[in-house]
C-alpha cells in the first residue's frame, strides 16, 4: 500500500477500475482508466452488468432508510457481493486484465438516502470485505468529507468532466462554454468556462421517475430508445406547474435524493402520455438551469442513461434553444461515471480535491475518499 501512495503522490500514472451503481438501479458499470488523476491518459475495457432482481428488490425497501436494520444489512450483503461478482467476472473475461494489471479499485457505491441538508449521505457496499475478498486496494466512501463538511456531497463527477472537455477543446472537437449534461436516475449540469470555471448542480429529476413509471404501468424496466415517451404526448401545462417547484427556484449548489421527485406529474395520463410528460420534465429541468450558468453554453453534451431517450434530448433542443453536440469520440456516456470514479479514486490517492465550491457548495476545495488496503 505505501508503494501505491508513493506512486500516486509523484503523479505516476495509475491504472483504476472503476465502479459505478446509480439511483435507477439498473446495474453496475465497470470501466478502467489510466490517469494520474488530473490528465486522462488512456482509456481501458468496460462492461456492464445489470443487478439481478432480488438485488434491485432489496435496494427499493431500503431507499431513504436512515439508520441501519436487518434490511439494509441484507441490501449492503447483496450488492457487495454483486460488486465482488462483477470485478471477478470482469477480470477474468474478455478484458485482457488480470487483478496485477489493476493498481486501485473505485467504488462509489449503491446509494439509498441523500440529504445534505441533514448532513447525511449514505452509499451501501462493504469496501473492506470487497479489498480482501478481490485482493485489490479500494478508494470508497467519496462523498461523506465533503457532506460533513456543509457541501451538498453530490455532483462529484465535473472534475472528470473537466477534463474530458479540457482534452476536447485541445483537439478542437469543442468550443467552451459547455454544458455537460448526466442523465441519471437524477440529472446533473456541469457547466465549464473558458477560463475552465466550474459550476455544477443536479438539476431535477432525471430517469427515475420515467423508470419507475414505465415499471408499474407499462410492464418494462425502462423506457428504452424513448419507445412509450416517444408514442405518447406531454402535458404541457403540468410541465409548467412541475417548474415551479422549490427546488427550481433555489439558487446552486444544490443536490437531490433520487425519490425528491417521483412520477405524481404522470398520474391520470396514458401510459404514453404520462412517459412522454415525465421526459419532458427532465429536459425542463435541465433547460431551467441555464438561468444559474454565467454565460449560455455552446451547446450541450449529453452523457448517462437518459442520453440515449430521443424524447429528452429532442425536448431538451426545444426548450433550451441550445444544441445538443455530437457524441464525443472518446466519451463512453455508457461509462462516463464508472471511468470517474477510476479518476477520483486516483486523485483521492493523491490528496487532490474532489469537490469544490462551485460544485457542491463546500467551503473549500475539498478531498475526499477512503483508502481501503486488501
Amino acid at each position: 500500500m505505501s508503494d501505491l501512495l508513493t506512486r500516486a503522490r509523484r503523479g505516476e500514472r495509475l491504472r483504476a477500475l472503476g465502479l459505478m451503481s446509480g439511483t435507477s438501479l439498473d446495474g453496475i458499470d465497470l470501466a478502467v482508466i489510466e490517469t494520474d488523476g488530473e490528465q486522462i491518459h488512456a482509456f481501458g475495457p468496460s462492461l456492464t452488468l445489470p443487478y439481478d432482481e432480488p438485488v434491485r428488490e432489496a435496494v427499493r425497501r431500503v431507499l431513504g432508510a436512515d439508520q441501519p436494520s436487518p434490511d439494509t444489512a441484507q441490501a449492503e450483503h447483496l450488492v457487495t457481493r454483486a460488486y465482488r461478482d462483477a470485478i471477478a467476472r470482469f477480470l477474468a473475461g474478455d478484458a485482457g486484465l488480470r487483478s496485477s494489471d489493476v493498481d486501485v479499485i473505485g467504488l462509489h457505491g449503491q446509494t439509498i438516502t441523500h440529504r445534505p441538508g441533514r448532513r447525511f449521505t449514505w452509499q451501501i457496499g462493504d469496501a473492506a470485505s470487497l479489498a480482501r475478498e478481490i485482493g485489490l486496494p479500494v478508494v470508497a466512501d467519496f462523498r461523506s468529507a465533503d457532506v460533513a463538511a456543509g457541501g451538498q456531497g453530490a455532483p462529484l463527477v465535473p472534475i472528470y468532466h473537466q477534463a474530458l472537455v479540457r482534452r476536447a477543446v485541445r483537439d478542437g472537437r469543442l468550443r467552451l462554454p459547455v454544458a455537460v449534461l448526466n442523465i441519471g436516475g437524477v440529472a446533473n449540469i456541469t457547466w465549464i468556462g473558458e477560463d475552465g470555471a466550474m459550476l455544477a448542480f443536479d438539476t431535477g429529476p432525471g430517469n427515475a421517475p420515467l423508470d419507475d413509471w414505465v415499471r408499474r404501468h407499462g410492464g418494462e424496466a425502462f423506457d428504452r430508445d424513448g419507445h412509450m415517451s416517444r408514442l405518447g404526448t406531454s402535458a404541457e401545462g403540468r410541465i409548467g406547474q412541475f417548474l415551479n417547484s422549490p427546488y427550481f427556484l433555489r439558487k446552486p449548489p444544490k443536490s437531490l435524493d433520487r425519490n425528491d421527485f417521483n412520477f405524481d406529474l404522470a398520474d391520470g395520463l396514458s401510459v404514453n402520455d404520462g412517459a412522454a410528460t415525465l421526459a419532458a420534465a427532465c429536459a425542463a429541468a435541465a433547460a431551467s438551469a441555464l438561468a444559474y450558468v454565467p454565460a449560455p453554453p455552446t451547446a450541450w453534451v449529453v452523457t448517462g442513461g437518459g442520453a440515449k431517450n430521443p424524447s429528452i434530448i429532442n425536448k431538451l433542443k426545444g426548450f433550451s434553444k441550445v444544441k445538443v453536440s455530437e457524441q464525443q469520440p472518446d466519451w463512453d456516456t455508457d461509462f462516463l461515471e464508472a471511468q470517474a470514479f477510476g479518476f477520483l479514486a486516483v486523485r483521492s490517492l493523491r490528496g487532490l480535491p474532489l469537490s469544490f465550491p462551485t460544485t457542491t457548495g463546500v467551503t473549500a476545495a475539498l478531498t475526499g475518499g477512503r483508502l481501503f488496503s486488501p
